[in-house]
Formats: C-alpha cells, structure tokens, sequence
C-alpha cells in the first residue's frame, strides 16, 4: 500500500513572461530519485474564445513547454467550452471540441452550457472527445438509453509512484441554467438530476462518498475538477460549499462564475486549508497546478504570450469555414450597445439595459405579441457602433434559441417577474462587481414595473429551482402593459395575453420559469434568436439602431 503523502500547500500567482516561466523551472523535478514535478494544467469557461487572449495557440505552446520540463503534464478543462460565441453556435460545438482534441486535453467536466445542443449532440460530443468526461454527481434514473453513460465519476492517473484521483463535480443549476427539458424524457418527468435534493445534503454526500472511494483505491491526492462557481445565487452548490462540507480533498479547481482566483484557501469539514482556483474566462489566463517531489501543491494563472504556429494555422483553418457568413453586414447602429456600465460592470443580470431593451422589442415587434421577456444570460456581448456582422449579432445571442409566442394569464407574468427579480438588490454593485446578479433576469418590452428591494423574496422553488408558487409579499409592483395607443394600464391577472420570448424560456423552462411550459403557443419555434434581431433592424428600425436606444428607456424601476 503507498504510503500516504504529507505536504504544505502554499499560493503562488503567476503573471510570467517566457523568461520568467523558464527561470521558475527550471529546477523542475530536483528531488526524489527518478521522479518529476506533476503539472496539471486547467482552463474553464473558456466560451469558444479559440484565439483571444492566450487562446488554444498559446496553451498549445506553453502545454509544450512544460512537457519539456517535465513528462508528467496533464491538462483539464472545466467546463463552458463549447459554446458562448459563434463558432460554437453554427457547429453545435465541433469547431471548440476539434481544438480541445487538438491541443491534447486529458480530462474535461460537463458545465451548464455543454448540455445547451441537447442531450443526443453531447452524447456525441462525449464520444468525439479525445479527454475523458467525469461527473461524479450526475444520477439518471430513466429507462432508456443514458446519453451520458460514457461519463465517469473519477480517473485516477499514475505519475511515476504518485496517484492522483480527479473527481468531477457537475453544478446542479445544469436544470435550469441549461434547457431543462433536455433533462426530461418523452412524458415530462425529469430523469436526469445532480443530487440537489434535502439541502445540498445529498450533493455533499456524493462528493465525500467519491473522494473516500478514490482514497481507498490508493489515491495519494485527490483534485476536484468543477463547474460550481462562488456567486452567492449559486450557493449552497458553490465550490465554497463544497469544501466545506467535505474533507480528503487537496485542491478545487472551478469554473461557472467566471471569476479570477489565482488560489483562495477555504477551510474543509476537518479545518485544513483547501486551495480554490479558477482563470476567469475566454482563457484570459492559464490554470497550473504544480505538485513537487517534495509533496508541494501550488496553484497560479498564467497569460502566456507565445503561440503555437501549427495550433493557429488550424484556428485560422476553422474561421476561413465560416467568416464570409459572420462578416456580411446585416445593419448599422449609431450608438454603441453595452451588457455593462460605463466602467465595465456588467449589468444586463440585474438591471435595465439599452441591449436588453433593444432584444425585448426585436422579439415583441417581429413577433406581434402583446409582451416580450429575454433573460439577460442570454444576453452575452456588447453590440458596436457602426456596422454590424451576423456574428456580432450571433455573439450578443450565441445560444441557438428561437422564437415562440404563448398565451400566458396575467398572473403568470406576475409570477415570472417575481422569480426574475427574486436577487435583485438596491446597488447593482459595489463598485467592483455586480450584485444581485441572476441569470434569470429579464429584459422586458411592453411592460413596466417597480421593484421594491426591500421586501424579502418570497418565491417557493423545488430542489431544481424550478418555480412552485409565491407568497402575499411580492417584491414587483405597478405593473403595467403597453397600450396601442401608446399608453399604459395595469395589468390584469385574470386577463390572457400573447408573450414573446424564446424557446428556452416558454417551452423549456430556462432559468426556472415553469409557469410557461404547458401555455398553447401560437408560434412554436419560429426564427431563430439571432435572426429575430436581424429582422427587427431592418424591417421595424430602417436598416439603423437608432438614438432611441442610447440608454435604458425605464422600464424598470428598482427601489
């Protein structure tokens, strides 16, 4: 049996030039006889950004280098690869997954927007794959074929006579971040869940059932691969928690809530000091890991500048396939339309914004409902001035979603805004990051309304967060519906009107809004998203985006 290791963690950020990296290792794999440092190299959230920022080519090159360091180098990603850009979007993801095969990934976890082609194009993904899936916390209990069986729970990895254990750990907002009937068979039951159930208990049960597996097998350390995030709406999923809850785990590496951790350490179940990271997103930066001979873990980011020549021939082989069609000029704007404020705080989740004003009306125009609702996750880049491409507008809606109108009661927008608005606080931030911040968040056309902050959430979810019911205390107030003429009224809840929004919201559930689901639709999956905006502009709006959209029009009033 090995023995066990003892080690020290300590944190290391690494913001290195070429010169830097080489000088740092180049005593890589001084100690033990015949051993090597470990390297575990960690992207995530990397949302189709093939070439920004250190993109593949640069990863490719610094993967490289480190393998000349040392033979022991593995590289992992976790999660939102896929998609979040065009190139994902017009191929259900092959361009990402030819990219991640190609730079030689060993290991990847399933996040919320690997699920967003539908279960049969994962599957597929899954098999194309050259890095194994892992997830320990993904159950099915249907009686079909599992889509995701080719999903492990763990890989343990030999290096030399050191194990390490890398577990997966699946965030169980997948339901509703994702599309929630793909987690559904043919009757409407859900078959598919990531043991969210009794308080996250069962969750935490999971993972420590897990990791005492991979310890008894052998494991000399045990790394958890996530896709859990910190944001406070995550918790109690969040990475945080997770830690918390459980012990036998050496280090986290996250991803989900695109923030920047070069390491954080969060004390376990038994008090010892875990060290938590993640590389924000688009691969702005680069994760490693770095075990010593000596039983060292640190953990850093990397912006590497060097690129891979054979790695960025074959980017620029991938976007020749598609750019003619991502360059043709389908409008102009004469302002520029931003997801964030001013000073780069993103605001499209939790507040009013000109974009999301613009998106609203585009689906409530091209369609004729009376009401029109985007969430603002699905809401994901700034529009330009100028021109504007098919891509620009596929980026600002990469999702694949389409057109649908419902006949909705009153009382079921009601209860919609109620569950929108559920996190919403006074601040939109607090200088340096957002507050309240909910995917779910809509953007709204035909409609006004106030929030009141200081009332408590009232909203009732089940262990999906899927929405059950809401109580006296409501939060939205002085609601009221665009009228032909011009004019507002208030609106009537015993009243039946026509909502425009996406599929994924009416049909599928998105962001928990299960009010809609079994509404009769009079269009069903009409345009697709991104060509509902092309419409808009030229057919309502003259060919320009106009001044009308240079700020918020007031819809919504936050108290």
């Amino acid at each position: 049996m090995k023995r066990h290791k003892r080690f020290t963690t300590f944190f290391l950020t690494f913001f290195l030039t070429m010169t830097a990296i080489a000088f740092l290792l180049c005593g890589c794999g001084d100690g033990k006889q015949g051993q090597k440092d470990i390297i575990i190299l960690y992207t995530n959230d990397v949302h189709c950004a093939v070439d920004e920022n250190t993109g593949y080519a640069g990863l490719a090159a610094y993967k490289r280098r480190m393998q000349e360091k040392t033979p022991y180098v593995t590289l992992v990603d976790c999660g939102d690869a896929i998609q979040g850009a065009a190139i994902g979007l017009v191929s259900k993801g092959e361009y990402p997954l030819q990219l991640m095969n190609r730079t030689g990934y060993d290991l990847a976890v399933p996040g919320n927007h690997e699920f967003d082609y539908g279960m049969d194009r994962l599957s597929e993904v899954i098999e194309a794959s050259e890095a194994q899936y892992l997830g320990c916390n993904i159950r099915y209990t249907g009686e079909g074929e599992n889509a995701l069986a080719a999903v492990k729970p763990y890989q343990i990895k030999s290096y030399g006579d050191t194990d390490i254990a890398f577990i997966g750990v699946c965030t169980p907002e997948n339901i509703t971040s994702s599309t929630p009937v793909y987690f559904m068979d043919e009757t409407g039951e859900f078959v598919y869940d990531f043991y969210s159930g009794n308080d996250a208990a069962d969750f935490y049960c999971q993972v420590q059932e897990t990791i005492d597996e991979c310890r008894s097998k052998g494991a000399d350390y045990v790394i958890v691969l996530a896709h859990l995030g910190i944001d406070d709406d995550s918790a109690p999923f969040r990475s945080l928690d997770l830690i918390e809850h459980t012990s036998g785990v050496d280090a986290v590496l996250d991803g989900h809530s695109h923030s920047v951790i070069p390491c954080q350490f969060v004390k376990d179940q038994s008090g010892k000091e875990v060290p938590l990271s993640s590389t924000g997103t688009e691969l702005a930066y680069i994760g490693q890991l770095t075990i010593t001979t000596g039983g060292t873990i640190a953990t850093g980011l990397i912006a590497y500048p060097e690129k891979d020549e054979e790695t960025a021939a074959y980017i620029g082989e991938i976007q020749a396939d598609f750019t003619d069609d991502m360059n043709r000029v389908v409008g102009q704007s004469e302002i520029p339309l931003s997801i964030s404020s001013e000073t780069g705080i993103r605001m499209v989740r939790n507040r009013e914004t000109a974009i999301g004003d613009f998106c609203a009306d585009a689906y409530r125009v091209v369609s004729g409902a009376e009401i029109a609702i985007v969430n603002g996750g699905g809401i994901r880049a700034d529009l330009p001035a100028g021109d504007i491409t098919c891509g620009d507008l596929i980026d600002v809606h990469p999702y694949g979603n389409s057109l649908c109108v419902a006949k909705v009661s009153g009382q079921d927008i009601l209860d919609a805004l109620e569950m929108a608005n559920r996190s919403v606080q006074a601040q939109y931030s607090d200088g340096e990051n957002a507050l309240g911040e909910n995917g779910g968040f809509l953007q709204v056309s035909g409609l006004t309304f106030t929030v009141d902050t200081s009332v408590p959430s009232t909203v009732v979810m089940d262990d999906k967060e899927m929405f059950i019911s809401c109580g006296n205390a409501r939060r939205v107030k002085d609601v009221k519906v665009l009228q032909k003429d011009g004019s507002y009224a208030p609106l009537d809840p015993t009243r039946t009107y026509t909502l425009a929004s996406q599929n994924y919201l009416l049909k599928k559930g998105g962001d928990g809004l299960s009010m809609f689901m079994d509404k009769p639709l009079t269009i069903d999956e009409g345009l697709a998203d991104y060509q509902i905006l092309i419409d808009y502009i030229n057919d309502s709006l003259g060919g320009v985006i106009g001044t009308a959209y240079e700020k918020a029009q007031g819809r919504i009033l936050i108290q």
